[in-house]
């Protein structure tokens, strides 16, 4: 027994060393993109297509990677994805124009974008039953440990050394993982590789598909979405690929997606709460650095603070809950998860231009809680009525809901907080006028603070009215900001009653059988 508990701490290292570094390479680049620019003469459009690209490629391999492993088999197909990873950082490193930097971060995106179900499916095999919640807390300690070290390591390999290293890193770390893979990790009978028909056309479809809905949610706000051209001709192209991709993979002897899991209703209601889940916290994790920073003048330093401590709070009671899994219902915990998260968003909707530290710091440390308690639970009910024979094509779909939702929910604060924005703009606007008694009021004060600081009455009485519609740029800012918030907030607590109509699988805590 104690050899065994050793081989599956040995076989979790293993596979969580590449996601790990996956993970990390994901957000690694953001901090880095205008030495990038510079170092490479291009614009800043044109660096944004190096995420862009990555995050692409990605999206498509995921849900192929239960298909590509059966084919294959997953061993050797962990290795050769490993492989590449690291040649393609190496190339990346390399790159002598943007244009080879978006092609070998493709490369990369494919060949990273397998690791994380495969090390799911790997870490679900391997624990037995009753351990499957410590399983999927080191999972998403993971998960979590790595959009918080990869800003900070980018930045900081950057500043000390050059771009370049945050690719290089990743050849001794690959190295390492290629070599632990051939000794540590092995296949099971169903995981061998099966001699089967390739789907040309459910690959190709779901590669159009999911590559242009990536590309459409990513690129979709700053080309104005559907004023586009490009972006409506992608939309299209995507609806209709996946479509199609629905009818042919339901008919598919093999298919490359095998769509039959969803007549599972709590695999289908796990998919849909992650979906949810992963887009309030990445609208929340990009919305809480913009209003500090545009509204509230902190340095980016300083709003990296305020989001820290709530990825240490995540990842701290991530252990704990693995440990409460088999003794309180999990959809209990993920119901208290869902309160406490919401409660966080909640929280921030009520954010103005004058909170403290303290005030924009508690929420964030609540929010990382909160989703201790939803991840953890939610992944292991989802996938625990999955024969381990379907594992790879489960985690596989599981993934890539978990990424879309995040997609999605960028895109949705993006264009949201703009609307709103523009909204609360005209509102305010309208009672800049002269017959309004509170903007006399406010437009001569400022005129008379410019004035005692030395100003002539015409500039000072100029001045004094920049200084109202400053403000109420700010106020309508302000207030979009809460909407946003409270949007997400809606969003969450609509997945309460899903939860229980969830199936729970129950394991004992203590015997292995």
């Amino acid at each position: 027994m104690a050899q065994q508990n050793k081989n599956i701490w040995i076989v979790a290292i293993t596979v969580m060393l590449p996601t790990l570094m996956v993970i990390v390479d994901t957000s690694v680049v953001n901090v880095s993109l205008d030495h990038i620019r510079g170092s490479l003469s291009a614009g800043i459009d044109e660096a944004t297509w190096s995420i862009t690209s990555y995050l692409a490629a990605n999206a498509i391999i995921i849900p192929m990677t239960g298909w590509l492993s059966r084919f294959f088999g997953r061993k050797r197909f962990l290795i050769f994805s490993v492989t590449l990873f690291t040649l393609s950082s190496l190339l990346c490193g390399i790159a002598w124009n943007i244009q080879s930097l978006v092609v070998f971060r493709i490369l990369q995106g494919l060949a990273g974008g397998s690791l994380q179900p495969i090390s799911q499916s790997i870490l679900l095999e391997t624990f037995p039953p009753y351990l499957h919640g410590t399983a999927m807390a080191i999972f998403g300690v993971g998960i979590m440990f790595g959009p918080i070290v990869g800003p900070l390591l980018g930045g900081w390999i950057t500043d000390n050394w050059s771009w370049h290293w945050i690719f290089y890193i990743n050849i001794p770390i690959g190295v390492i993982s290629i070599l632990m893979t051939i000794l540590f990790i092995s296949d099971p009978p169903y995981m061998k590789r099966t001699a089967m028909k390739i789907d040309y056309w459910g690959l190709t479809l779901l590669a159009i598909g999911i590559g242009c809905l990536q590309m459409v949610l990513d690129r979709g706000e700053r080309q104005d979405w559907f004023s586009s051209e490009m972006i409506i001709w992608m939309s299209i192209a995507s609806f209709a690929a996946l479509l199609i991709f629905v009818v042919v993979e339901l008919q598919a002897e093999h298919p490359i997606v095998n769509l039959r899991a969803f007549r599972n209703p709590t695999f289908s209601l796990g998919n849909v709460i992650v979906f949810i889940v992963l887009a309030n916290l990445f609208g929340s994790i990009i919305l809480l650095p913009i209003y500090l920073q545009s509204l509230m003048g902190y340095t980016a330093t300083l709003a990296g603070i305020v989001l820290g401590p709530g990825g240490v709070a995540n990842i701290v009671t991530m252990p704990i809950v693995g440990k409460l899994i088999n003794r309180i219902n999990p959809k209990i915990l993920i119901a208290v998860g869902v309160v406490l998260t919401a409660g966080s968003t909640l929280a921030m909707s009520q954010f103005n231009l004058f909170a403290d530290f303290m005030t924009v710091l508690w929420p964030r440390v609540f929010m990382g809680i909160g989703l201790a308690f939803i991840f953890i639970p939610l992944t292991t009910i989802t996938l625990s009525t999955i024969r381990k024979e379907e594992m790879g094509n489960a985690t596989s779909i599981f993934n890539l809901m978990r990424n879309l939702g995040g997609s999605v929910g960028v895109a949705f604060v993006a264009t949201m907080l703009s609307r709103r924005a523009q909204f609360h703009q005209s509102r305010l606007v309208e009672h800049l006028t002269p017959f309004d008694m509170n903007y006399q009021w406010g437009s001569g004060q400022a005129a008379r603070a410019l004035q005692d600081k030395g100003l002539g009455t015409p500039l000072a009485d100029q001045g004094g009215l920049w200084m109202v519609y400053e403000r109420t740029i700010r106020e309508a800012g302000m207030l979009s900001f809460n909407d946003v918030f409270y949007l997400l907030t809606l969003m969450l607590i609509l997945t309460l009653p899903l939860i229980f109509f969830m199936k729970r699988i129950r394991h004992s805590a203590s015997d292995p059988h």
